[in-house]
């Protein structure tokens, strides 16, 4: 079967709306009603380091009213930490604290274990697809933080 560049990137567009199923569905089946928006404030965080709130709310695809309340409810659980901005002392800087990254690692893991039972009768070629694509996205998705508002 011949592929287009429209089957591509159809493709694509698949992952993106299955993987936001995915997301629910394991939120749903653990039982963890932390908004998605927290767990993809505090990865991250944890992934690119440091940064404003405002460059935050845009990567999260948050309002900046509503990561700055987001914020406050994280750092009220010791989740995150504001410190000033080296570079502009009017402006602070959000990271993910030790029970921040434990709280995001124990996400991961519900996640691996809600997600294996619905997955454990996948072959090998399954799974070397699922790697592949995996490994794929990783690479064609490297951040686009560096340098920006932090």
């Amino acid at each position: 079967m011949e592929r287009t560049d429209e089957t591509r990137i159809g493709a694509l567009q698949s992952l993106i709306i299955w993987s936001h199923r995915i997301g629910r569905v394991v939120a749903r089946d653990a039982g963890n009603a932390t908004p998605a928006a927290q767990w993809r404030a505090l990865a991250t965080l944890e992934e690119e380091g440091p940064m404003r709130i405002g460059v935050l709310a845009a990567e999260c695809r948050v309002t900046q009213p509503g990561m700055t309340r987001l914020v406050a409810s994280m750092a009220e659980t010791g989740l995150v930490a504001r410190a000033v901005d080296g570079d502009d002392p009017r402006a602070t800087l959000l990271s993910v604290t030790d029970a921040g990254r434990a709280a995001i690692q124990g996400w991961r893991r519900t996640i691996r274990e809600t997600l294996a039972p619905r997955f454990a009768d996948l072959d090998a070629a399954d799974w070397d697809a699922i790697e592949r694509a995996a490994a794929i996205i990783a690479e064609r998705t490297p951040s686009v933080l560096a340098g920006a508002g932090r």
